[in-house]
């Protein structure tokens, strides 16, 4: 077990530095199409999540450049206001919206998408990006440890809150979360609030994505005939507000050389605008193209399959209905 944890973080190390990159992104940005960029999204409705700041940030201005309708969900409505007004100022694109929702509380997930869904409009893409890495062992008012409720439970509740307004826009909806290569070095695991004694923040983060991960390929699975397709990205390693203050010193190292927030977001623009048949159902997207989700000889691939207990507890905690 030592040995198999230890060549992960290895692998995932010498991986990251030679891809997660912006010399990384440099690299396969040369085999980039530039007109699967001009595709346009006008009268589409996205809905984006933790969008003032970092990768939300510049994947509502991606989105909104190329005509969407967006939707930006933000936790703090004067950082909100700021980037919205931003947005609409360097997009010239009016039709950017600021929609206030704390989603490190479950209540306040479900009254958001209660308030959202009551507008009846179809909903085109929706972008999980919000993500938090916090070191420490914090609970939530609700009793949730604080990584899992903002990065798996509040990322659930939305998704399967909003899909009747996903189901409204099918054939061409999608489901776009963004992850982290982080997850690379953790198998799926059922101890979803962490409950060791020694309290490992990087470690419950790396799992939470691996949830997110796994959550895809079962979206994609259950809902396959629904019209509403799902993905999951790794954005590489960008230079965000997040990035700064949960992992300093892969920061500093890294500094002159972490992606911009814009390389970071642009396979989640990227995806939002491909064709659906172009995609793969359920896939892991790294750099525009479909990536690996196990590092060789990780000994993570076989967890997946723990993915339906795990769902059954997310809704049991979340106080959702148990799935039919």
């Amino acid at each position: 077990m030592f040995i198999q944890k230890a060549w992960r973080t290895a692998a995932f190390g010498l991986y990251g530095f030679t891809q997660f990159t912006k010399s990384g992104f440099v690299e396969h940005a040369k085999k980039f199409r530039e007109e699967d960029m001009q595709i346009r999204l006008d009268g589409k409705n996205c809905l984006v999540t933790g969008a003032n700041s970092g990768l939300g940030y510049a994947t509502a201005q991606g989105l909104a450049s190329h005509g969407a309708t967006v939707y930006m969900l933000c936790r703090n409505k004067e950082r909100g206001e700021t980037a919205l007004n931003e947005i609409r100022s360097k997009t010239g694109n009016m039709n950017v919206h600021l929609e206030i929702c704390d989603l490190s509380s479950i209540n306040e997930v479900k009254s958001f998408a209660t308030k959202f869904s009551s507008l009846e409009k179809p909903l085109h893409v929706l972008v999980n990006n919000a993500g938090l890495l916090e070191h420490k062992r914090m609970t939530t008012p609700e009793g949730l440890e604080l990584n899992f409720a903002v990065n798996v439970a509040a990322t659930y509740t939305l998704t399967e809150l909003v899909m009747p307004l996903l189901e409204k826009a099918a054939p061409d909806a999608r489901v776009i979360t963004v992850a982290s290569g982080g997850m690379y070095t953790e198998p799926l695991n059922t101890n979803l609030q962490y409950s060791e004694s020694e309290f490992d923040g990087t470690k419950q983060y790396a799992r939470n994505k691996r949830v997110q991960v796994a959550l895809t390929e079962w979206w994609a699975e259950k809902y396959s005939n629904k019209g509403v397709g799902f993905y999951s990205m790794h954005p590489g390693w960008a230079d965000t507000p997040g990035v700064s203050k949960s992992l300093p010193g892969l920061s500093e190292k890294l500094s002159g050389n972490l992606r911009s927030n814009e390389e970071g977001a642009d396979t989640v623009v990227w995806l939002a605008l491909q064709p659906k048949e172009k995609l793969v159902p359920g896939a892991f997207y790294f750099d525009r193209a479909e990536a690996q989700k196990h590092l060789k000889f990780a000994g993570t691939a076989s967890s997946h399959e723990q993915i339906g207990s795990i769902v059954d507890s997310i809704r049991s905690i979340c106080s959702l209905p148990a799935n039919p």
